[in-house]
């Protein structure tokens, strides 16, 4: 869809955003349009330019973090004039029904195992919402409802 003289999103940066809400819906649609192409493309961008500067310094930091006896971790290093801070987290995962195993085997033992793990309860919306209504009733003062961020898609009907 071409609209004459319609604001770009650089020309939106620069309009008091009271006068962009009040666009016509089909130049806030275009706008949105824009956005989400330009966010594709720079995140198309900066995922190419990752994988360069991994092809370029992975092989150095892998190299260093070997000498210093880790697999993870942050090193640095100088390339030319440019300090280079090359991370690579850690990532741990847990088999949740191993470790209900065995904080069950310590509680068995007499230990308490809140020394030990961290517990924590967790409650899927779908199946809180299957419960039967005394279930729900005897959770309802633990649960609390927090909303997220609002989102808005505009899509142009066809003329």
């Amino acid at each position: 869809m071409t609209i004459p003289n319609r604001p770009r999103l650089a020309d939106m940066m620069t309009m008091p955003v009271g006068e962009i809400a009040n666009l016509p819906p089909d130049m806030l649609s275009l706008l949105q349009e824009e956005a989400e192409q330009n966010l594709r493309l720079a995140k198309m961008q900066k995922d190419w330019l990752d994988g360069v500067l991994d092809r370029r310094y992975a092989p150095i930091a892998a190299e260093l973090r070997s000498r210093d006896g880790k697999d993870t971790g942050t090193v640095r290093f100088e390339d030319g004039a440019v300090t280079v801070v090359a991370d690579l987290p850690k990532k741990v995962e847990w088999d949740q029904s191993l470790l209900a195993a065995t904080v069950e085997r310590i509680r068995a033992a007499g230990d308490n195992p809140t020394e030990y793990v961290d517990l924590a309860f967790k409650v899927p919306e779908r199946k809180y919402g299957a419960w039967p209504t005394h279930i729900r009733a005897a959770f309802e003062a633990a649960r609390t409802v927090k909303t997220g961020k609002p989102t808005f898609t505009l899509k142009s009907n066809p003329p």
